[in-house]
């Protein structure tokens, strides 16, 4: 029996490898913060979201068409999804309290935890085909109506009514009948477990009855090594049985492993999407087009870590924090975008004015989509990257070992090691730590290389000579963003296109600061 609702032809695993800088990456985009909101205080929850979204950048689009056609269906049946998930964590319960075998180091203890064991997930399973079918009309995905057939058909009643027969024969409560050979030096060998072909007498005629037409012999009470002979030979007996049984178990009990993992992924969504729906913030399903296509348009991009972490932000009906700096908005801020054909993106513009807000909203949304999630924005499409990469400013090292631009470009190189064609890289502030004659004459260099290796760039810059550059050559493929400012020093945290200038509005900071 196999799940099936994160791939079409294979399982989810937990355990896989995840991007050499998923560190960098949980930093810079903050994506704990996405990771607490699927969880909702849940350990497991928060592990698989974590290991399912930065696993997703090796993902192809089918997959993820796959995946959001499920998770539309779990949002349209969230209550039955959550049973279906319930059900998964009471099994995993139930093998964790009551699976005792793994104790026992004779068959016939191993045998009597197994069974037991099945006896409970036998009605867990039944319980689980019957939610299944109730639901079966209401699902469309085709990674819930394979699922759902499959517990149909597979699990037919007479499939459990054979179980619970074969289950109940495996008590021995009428004695274990088994079939041996004498093998050199009359040692038994070729154990064989036998199933009794009579039926067995009831107590009356057991009671009255004196003859046997086997023969027969009795251990005495007090011969503890005859006892413990018997017990040799009817372990030996029951050896295969004990086996099988309880490898029948593990079959079930990994069934539901797996059935848990993967939903988990999709209660990570459903508790996402429960969080947003609260704040009021609008999502949409991205269209994901095939890596080096270069896709990248969006409408009302919203950085999702803003508007989980911000209460006072994004929310219907909320009001804005009184104390908060009033050139604050009282809603977190979508911005658009149209680059579809284009390959660098540059953003400059007014300090403070949500230039990294943005630049880590796209990275969100990249990762989301790749995962099969929804993304915050009204609407949203972009290609496929081989992988993600963000460079960003770093603090001073405490060890004092290099200087910071020294760590800057040690980075850099540890990042064009790994980059392969249609990357996507995201810049903010790079090169900041030295001269902006340096910085700006590296950075170009650095740009223009990754353009020739089909690299996808988003550079937030204060470099002006570096923007300027590009600016001047009028290249079809660049796209230059900058941050929105009004005559009155007020940050609308709107970007929008717009050439580049060469101050960046610090003074607008200083007045607030200092003459606050």
């Amino acid at each position: 029996m196999k799940v099936h609702l994160l791939y079409r032809d294979r399982d989810f695993d937990p355990q896989s490898k995840l991007p050499a800088n998923e560190s960098a990456l949980t930093q810079d985009l903050e994506l704990n913060t996405l990771f607490r909101a699927m969880a909702g205080g849940d350990e497991f929850l928060f592990q698989t979201a974590k290991q399912a979204v930065l696993a997703g950048l090796e993902n192809d689009l089918e997959t993820i068409l796959y995946r959001q056609a499920i998770l539309k269906d779990c949002l349209r049946n969230q209550a039955a999804v959550r049973e279906i998930y319930a059900l998964a964590v009471e099994a995993m319960e139930i093998k964790r309290t009551h699976w005792l075998g793994v104790f026992s180091r004779y068959p016939s203890g191993i045998l009597y935890e197994a069974v037991r064991l099945l006896q409970m997930l036998m009605n867990m399973l039944t319980r689980l085909r019957r939610a299944a079918l109730q639901q079966l009309a209401n699902f469309e995905s085709e990674g819930f109506k394979t699922l759902f057939e499959m517990l149909r058909t597979e699990l037919a009643e007479d499939y459990f009514a054979a179980v619970q027969a074969r289950l109940k024969e495996l008590e021995f409560r009428d004695g274990v009948l088994m079939s041996v050979e004498l093998g050199p030096g009359n040692q038994g060998v070729n154990y064989v477990l036998r199933s009794s072909l009579r039926p067995r007498p009831g107590w009356f005629r057991r009671f009255f009855s004196r003859n046997s037409s086997a023969d027969t012999f009795h251990v005495d009470p007090r011969d503890d090594a005859g006892f413990r002979a018997l017990s040799e030979l009817q372990d030996r007996g029951i050896n295969l049985a004990a086996n099988a049984v309880a490898q029948a178990a593990d079959h079930i009990t990994n069934f539901f492993v797996m059935l848990r993992t993967e939903l988990a992924f999709y209660i990570g969504c459903l508790n996402l999407h429960q969080e947003l729906d609260r704040k009021g913030v609008p999502w949409c399903f991205p269209i994901p087009a095939p890596a080096g296509t270069r896709r990248q348009a969006f409408t009302e991009l919203r950085d999702v870590c803003l508007a989980l972490t911000l209460p006072q932000l994004g929310g219907a009906g909320q009001r804005p924090d009184p104390n908060a700096r009033q050139r604050l908005p009282a809603g977190v801020v979508g911005n658009n975008l149209n680059a579809d054909g284009k390959n660098l993106v540059i953003i400059t513009g007014a300090n403070q004015g949500g230039k990294s807000t943005f630049l880590r909203s796209v990275g969100l949304a990249q990762l989301m989509m790749q995962s099969g999630l929804f993304v915050t924005a009204e609407s949203f499409r972009a290609d496929l990257c081989r992988s993600l990469f963000t460079h960003y400013q770093r603090e001073e090292d405490a060890t004092m070992t290099r200087g910071k631009f020294d760590e800057e470009l040690a980075r850099m190189s540890d990042i064009v090691d790994a980059l392969t064609p249609d990357s996507l890289l995201l810049f903010n502030e790079s090169f900041a730590a030295t001269c902006e004659r340096e910085g700006s004459e590296i950075a170009r260099q650095i740009v223009r290389a990754l353009l020739e290796t089909r690299v996808k760039i988003f550079f937030v810059t204060h470099f002006h000579e570096f923007a300027r550059a590009f600016w001047n050559e009028k290249r079809d493929h660049a796209v230059f963003l900058r941050a929105e400012r009004r005559p009155d020093g007020q940050r609308t945290f709107k970007l929008l296109p717009g050439e580049p200038l060469e101050t960046s509005y610090g003074a607008d900071l200083y007045r607030e600061i200092f003459e606050t």
